[in-house]
This record gives C-alpha cells, structure tokens and sequence, in this order.
C-alpha cells in the first residue's frame, strides 16, 4: 500500500515550474539587499539630515553614518527571513516611511 504525501508537504500545481527553482529566491533576496539597501540608505540619509535638530551639517554627517549601518543591516534582514517576499516588504515599507517623512520635513523646511 503506497501512501500519498501530505497536502501541506507537495508545491502547489498554480506556481509554474520555473518559479520552483532555488536560485530564483536567492537572486530576488540579492537584488532586495543591493537595490533595497541603496534605496533604505538614501531615503534614511534625507529623513535624518531634516529631523536631526542640530547643526545643518553635523546632521547631515550622523545621517549619513546611520544611513551605512543602515545598508548592512538590508542584506542580514533579506537573507534571515523566510521568503523573498517578505525580504522585499520588509525593506520597501521601512524606505517608504522614511521617504515620505523626509518629503513631508522637505516641504515644511
């Protein structure tokens, strides 16, 4: 008597046979950590260079040093988590914030 594996173990039929592959989620979690990483680091740099309250420039070099731990701390985050999905979310939602605090600090400034 033969017995079927779970449902719950098996890859669903929708997600194409190309899409299975391991290398693709390794590259998207690559490309969230480079692109991702540049794009945290420019958007964290704007936010903290207008929110910072001192000197303009001494705000714009400690923005500019958080916004480096800020780049390696994207590629420990998209290779920590459990999907690419989640790799991309989890640094998109934090770069859209801290864009749009800067914008709304720019157009008040």
């Amino acid at each position: 008597m033969t017995r079927k594996p779970a449902a719950s173990a098996r890859v669903p039929d929708v997600i194409p046979a190309w899409y299975q592959r391991p290398w693709l989620g390794v590259f998207s979690r690559t490309l969230a950590s480079i692109l991702g990483g540049y794009a945290l680091a420019a958007s964290v740099n704007v936010f903290l260079s207008l929110a910072l309250p001192m000197q303009r420039s001494q705000a714009v070099l400690t923005s500019m040093l958080l916004a480096i731990v800020a780049c390696a701390c994207v590629p420990l985050w998209a290779f920590a988590t459990r999907s690419a999905l989640r790799a991309w979310v989890g640094v998109l939602i934090p770069t859209l914030l801290f864009a749009l605090g800067g914008y709304l600090l720019g157009a008040w400034a």
